[in-house]
């Protein structure tokens, strides 16, 4: 399994940021800045008229598709039934995918997929944390 750039580059980065609380307090602090750029944004956008009239315009062209989907729905409703119970086998198989490779990967096995055309296909593994 090849190393992933972003891996590396948190090897390398190791001495600058040494534990998992100095990286977790830079992070909530770039979010924080990140917060306030896009508050400033919003509220230059809501002071603007012609903004607020394409948004007007956009509510009303949006009510109306969903009312055209909605009906379109109705003629299609065996399909759309359907079509939800293919997401939610394809969400358990995913589900059921990662588990596999997670159990894979930590009993040291080499963790990849080859499609029908031979691309090879290696797990993304992420890990984020909540608060508890």
């Amino acid at each position: 399994m090849r190393f992933n750039t972003h891996f590396l580059l948190l090897i390398i980065n190791k001495k600058l940021m040494r534990n998992l609380e100095e990286v977790f307090n830079k992070v909530k602090e770039i979010k924080k800045e990140q917060k306030k750029i896009r508050d400033m944004y919003r509220d230059a956008l809501s002071h603007s008229a012609e903004y607020r009239e394409v948004m007007e315009e956009m509510g009303k062209i949006k009510d109306n598709k969903k009312q055209i989907e909605t009906n379109m729905q109705t003629n299609f409703s065996s399909e759309m039934d359907k079509l939800s119970r293919l997401k939610q086998e394809i969400a358990d198989n995913e589900q059921m995918l990662s588990d596999i490779a997670m159990t894979q990967y930590a009993e040291g096995k080499n963790v990849e997929i080859k499609d029908e055309y031979d691309n090879v296909y290696e797990p993304i593994f992420s890990v984020k944390f909540k608060k508890v």
